[in-house]
């Protein structure tokens, strides 16, 4: 199982998105891939918890159809996002991979989800963590499909 976790300005919110699933999913057949804009969140990501790091934007379209999972925040599906940061093949990549995503919604990206709960980030990175695990346990076990029930 790969896991892709992409997060870009300083990496802060990848970092704990990292660390909080390496607690949750600490074996051996999950792999944790940190995908950074730039290479202090890749840097950051990385001294997290992750197996492998790579940065920029070759680096997260090559991956992200090579993953199972792609962990984040809604911004990886906005073009210019982050600042900039988020290039619109970036977020294409993203968006036409066949990776489940489960993905935070934040404000910042200037999207307003409707339905969803406004909780503080550790909150909402501990139900998006809590997901993923269901998700790997279920691939293992058969029981959850992980590309959309196909």
């Amino acid at each position: 199982m790969r896991i892709a976790v992409i997060d870009g300005q300083g990496g802060g919110i990848g970092k704990v998105m990292v660390e909080k699933l390496r607690l949750s999913l600490a074996r051996e057949d999950v792999e944790i891939i940190a995908l950074g804009t730039n290479a202090l969140a890749s840097a950051l990501m990385l001294k997290a918890g992750a197996n492998e790091a790579a940065s920029g934007e070759n680096a997260i379209i090559y991956n992200a159809g090579r993953v199972d999972i792609i962990i984040g925040t809604i911004a990886v599906l906005i073009a210019h996002s982050m600042l900039g940061e988020f290039t619109p093949a970036m977020a294409a990549a993203v968006a036409a991979s066949p990776a489940k995503k489960v993905l935070l919604h934040l404000n910042r990206a200037n999207v307003e989800v409707v339905g969803v709960v406004d909780e503080p980030l550790p909150h909402l990175v501990d139900q998006l963590v809590e997901r993923v695990r269901v998700l790997v346990e279920g691939k293992k076990n058969h029981r959850i499909p992980l590309w959309g029930g196909h």
